[in-house]
């Protein structure tokens, strides 16, 4: 079975308490015992003291049934409980009586030798346990702080390679703009140099135009009029005189010669 590092935390946090419990265990038993032989010392001191107490027995039989019931009540509860040891179903179980065949002492001893074996069994354990467990929890802790820790240093990296290309970025902006600027205001000289030479073109194309419009409209009044006049000139001349055919040619090839050293001096 593999143990997370949480199961492995709680086994070894409750391990330590169970050592903890048996320890202070041991503590008061080895308490209780260097008392009971305290007892034993003290009531060997006071053997000679046996006759005097005899003979003070007989008073203190009287001060007793002098005491009221609910005194002696209360008094032999007390010593019930005081007979009670808490520690006595660990010192009559079946563990401790085979300990003591086992090993020839009494019951005593062999329940002070089940709780060093119990405490060194549990220390063991615990001295295993951390020995197998504590080491790769250690080096998973380890490297997890490591990854961590190159992570943090490659996310500081890139913040500040992005932190420097910004700055860069911002350190060449002015002059960006300034070419922007100096390009924009290239392309609206050369757009408006192109649309006033296009309007100068158009212009001159209209002038132009507009003057082969004239030239052709008067070339067109001047033979309508000159028409015209050659009409009324031999409608008149008809109504007049009265010329032969010779005459007549005569007058209009003169007519027409004339008209065109007009239309020749106009165009001049």
């Amino acid at each position: 079975m593999i143990l997370t590092p949480p199961s492995r935390t709680r086994l070894l946090r409750s391990m330590a308490g169970i050592s903890v419990f048996f320890f202070l265990l041991t503590l008061a038993a080895f308490s209780q015992a260097s008392g009971a032989s305290a007892s034993g010392t003290s009531s060997s001191s006071t053997e000679p003291q046996k006759g005097q107490e005899a003979k003070e027995q007989p008073k203190k039989q009287e001060a007793e049934k002098s005491r009221g019931f609910g005194e002696q009540l209360a008094e032999e509860t007390r010593e019930a409980a005081g007979e009670s040891d808490d520690t006595s179903q660990f010192k009559q179980s079946a563990s401790v009586v085979w300990l003591s065949k086992l090993t020839g002492g009494n019951l005593q001893h062999a329940y002070w030798l089940a709780v060093l074996l119990n405490f060194a069994v549990i220390a063991g354990v615990m001295f295993w346990a951390g020995r197998k467990y504590l080491p790769g929890m250690y080096r998973n802790r380890t490297a997890s702080i490591q990854k961590a820790m190159e992570e943090a240093r490659k996310a500081s990296e890139d913040a500040n390679r992005r932190l420097s290309e910004i700055e860069s970025r911002l350190s060449r902006l002015d002059g960006e703009i300034a070419a922007m600027t100096a390009n924009a205001e290239k392309d609206v000289a050369a757009e408006e140099a192109r649309i006033k030479a296009a309007a100068e073109a158009d212009a001159h194309k209209i002038v132009e135009s507009a003057e082969q419009e004239i030239a052709a409209a008067a070339k067109a009044a001047r033979r309508d009029l000159t028409n015209y006049a050659a009409d009324l000139a031999i409608s008149l001349a008809k109504k007049q005189i009265h010329v032969d055919a010779g005459t007549d040619s005569s007058l209009v090839r003169s007519f027409a010669d004339r008209l065109d050293s007009a239309e020749d001096g106009g165009k001049n």
